[in-house]
């Protein structure tokens, strides 16, 4: 039994989540790649051959630590929408670790990926993948 609000008698919860989950998502990609380009110039240029290596551990940690101090990211505070548990309690670390790593599976798999967008965008709570897996719902935090 879920404890998060109902999206047939309380929608204002998910109104234009998926959408704002997009833009959250490019917002976070944005700052995740100012941070690698400020790695890069820290190694003088040497971080660029390992780009990839950077680009991965400052997404999981930004993820990781961002999402479990506030229950979401950067781009998710500034779309106003947040992450919670199915006890509608904000995300701690454990379950921002788990999160963080069923979206670094759903990307490293793009049918996962693909599978996961149809479901935020279909789905009565908008979750993906990894939030039914969960049991995690993005919401609007002015609801």
């Amino acid at each position: 039994m879920s404890h998060l609000p109902d999206p047939d008698s309380q929608p204002e919860f998910y109104q234009s989540v998926a959408t704002k989950r997009f833009f959250a998502w490019l917002f976070d990609i944005a700052f995740i790649s100012l941070l690698c380009t400020v790695a890069i110039l820290l190694t003088f240029g040497m971080g660029f051959f390992i780009l990839a290596l950077i680009y991965a551990v400052v997404s999981f940690v930004y993820r990781v630590v961002t999402i479990a101090n506030g229950s979401a990211t950067l781009g998710m505070r500034f779309m106003g929408i947040e992450l919670r548990d199915a006890f509608g309690a904000r995300m701690d670390t454990g379950k921002a670790i788990a999160h963080t790593a069923g979206y670094f599976v759903s990307m490293m798999f793009p049918i996962l990926q693909i599978i996961s967008v149809i479901m935020m965008m279909t789905s009565a709570r908008c979750q993906g993948l990894t939030d039914a897996f969960l049991g995690t719902a993005m919401i609007n935090q002015r609801a």
